[in-house]
């Protein structure tokens, strides 16, 4: 069965799963939700097929596939994953299947809506699987058309700006990573990704390839200050666009500058290691604060993903200054398997946070954190569910959020004291404003008759909060699973920077 070109299944499959969707969307209109969840259901059981069939002991690329795409630039469709690929990939499809039961319910155009999801996880899947970086820009460039659809078509009132600022912000960064990528093929003639990290490349032309990758994933994290359009595009989005974009699609910043940045340019990621930090660190605490002063809950949580994820860039840069403090390869992995466990974690918990959001907007049509309070007296379960997930948000010991951004201040300490000791002010901030809104809106007298006419969840709810809530809880009492997975591969990474820094 592993014969199966499986990659290949998994991004097409969700993508013709759409396009079935569009043409019989007005005519069979009762097939379009259980088409769509079949076809996720489809997808992520294949993806388990693949985890299944993973060899975790080694770092090489697995389940490759490759095809000649355009000879005359030596341009191939090459598929490939390995142990820091394949959990974003599970998380993908995990994630792809939720937001189409928690859009169930969507009645303007549901066969669209659920097409244009399921065109965006194909699409995902196949950015995270890609060995050519060719067709790793493709893929994406191509993520940003059904974003732009779901935002700009079952977004809120000021979607259109919403849209337009997320489209410009990514495409501008892109450009940089596209000169780049032209510039190291005219060097070496090789768009292979994996070809790109044995090019032997000097210092100066590091620093500007460095500075050009930077600009493209930063704006994907995102990065202070390149930050301004996540707010905008969260309160915008509909519940499930806000769910993928916190959940897989800020992802693809970190993973670009694993596959990317570290790997093919080490010794200007190292010179430059500071500006990163720098800004990491900046995030982590200023983001925290700002985040404090929301009255909105999905800025609140928008403004919380991005302190959050500078955990993800602080601990992937944290790698050059442990090296270079006490040449621990070790301390430095370490840094490396914190940022890949805080952004599986950041998946889970994030995008539990937004469909909570989503089942009190559902029954109060407000995102106001003073619409609410006394929500638990009403909502037991839902209440359960939720301040679970705010918890875990600020790194509550005992859930995956604590796990990610335990191992990145131990990484910090390896290199700097003060690293690690900013890093940690985003446990008090993260508590701060979790608890802030769950007192306000869970607990207390019951505030209005809106609040006293809420009924509990509903079969569809329970499911999708239960599957996270076991996720959160599961990766943060044995993360063992997701660190075994990633190991090889980022033990090789490690090794590559330290061989590629002594020539």
């Amino acid at each position: 069965m592993f014969d199966w070109p499986l990659l290949s299944l998994l991004i097409w499959i969700p993508i013709v799963g759409a396009v079935l969707l569009a043409a019989i969307g007005n005519r069979m209109p009762h097939l379009v939700r259980p088409l769509a969840l079949a076809t996720a259901l489809l997808a992520f059981v294949l993806s388990l097929v693949v985890y299944a069939g993973f060899d975790a002991s080694t770092s090489a690329m697995q389940f490759q596939e490759k095809a000649v795409w355009i000879a005359a630039f030596d341009i191939h469709y090459h598929l490939g994953i390995d142990g820091l690929s394949l959990p974003l990939i599970l998380l993908t499809t995990l994630i792809g299947v939720l937001v189409i039961i928690g859009g169930w319910t969507i009645t303007d155009r549901a066969h669209l809506y659920m097409g244009a999801f399921l065109v965006l996880q194909g699409l995902m899947v196949g950015m995270f699987a890609a060995l050519d970086a060719l067709l790793f820009y493709v893929f994406f460039e191509a993520m940003l058309v059904p974003m732009f659809l779901i935002i700009g078509i079952w977004g809120g009132p000021n979607r259109i700006y919403a849209t337009i600022k997320f489209f410009l912000f990514t495409f501008f960064g892109s450009v940089f990573m596209l000169i780049a990528l032209i510039w190291m093929y005219l060097q070496g003639g090789s768009f292979a990704i994996l070809d790109l990290h044995q090019l032997p490349i000097s210092l100066s032309a590091q620093i500007w390839i460095f500075l050009a990758f930077l600009i493209a994933f930063a704006v994907k994290v995102p990065m202070w200050p390149v930050h301004t359009w996540l707010p905008d595009a969260h309160v915008e989005a509909p519940t499930g666009g806000s769910v993928v974009l916190a959940a897989v699609m800020l992802k693809i910043g970190g993973y670009g500058l694993i596959r990317f940045s570290l790997p093919i340019v080490p010794d200007a990621a190292a010179e430059l290691d500071w500006l990163v930090i720098g800004l990491s660190l900046v995030a982590i605490a200023y983001i925290g604060f700002v985040a404090l002063a929301q009255s909105d809950m999905k800025k609140l949580i928008a403004y919380s993903s991005i302190s959050h994820m500078g955990f993800v860039t602080l601990g992937l840069f944290l790698t050059f200054a442990i090296l270079r403090n006490t040449g621990e390869l070790t301390g430095a992995g370490l840094g490396i398997s914190g940022a890949m466990v805080q952004m599986i974690s950041h998946g889970f918990i994030s995008g539990a946070m937004f469909l909570a959001v989503g089942v009190l907007y559902d029954r109060v049509h407000s995102r106001e954190i003073s619409s609410y309070g006394g929500v638990a007296n009403t909502m037991p379960w839902f209440a359960m569910f939720a301040v679970l997930f705010f918890m875990a948000n600020s790194g509550l010991p005992g859930t995956s959020g604590f796990v990610g951004e335990f191992m990145v201040i131990l990484a910090a300490f390896h290199a700097n004291f003060w690293f690690a000791f900013v890093a940690a002010l985003t446990l008090l901030l993260g508590a701060a404003y979790s608890l802030w809104l769950v007192k306000r809106v869970f607990y207390g007298e019951v505030a209005n008759d809106n609040v006293a006419g809420l009924k509990d969840l509903g079969k569809r709810e329970w499911i999708m909060l239960t599957v996270l809530a076991v996720l959160v809880l599961g990766v943060g009492v044995w993360p063992y699973p997701l660190l075994e997975m990633m190991e090889a591969s980022v033990q090789n990474l490690v090794e590559h920077i330290v061989v590629s820094k002594l020539n």
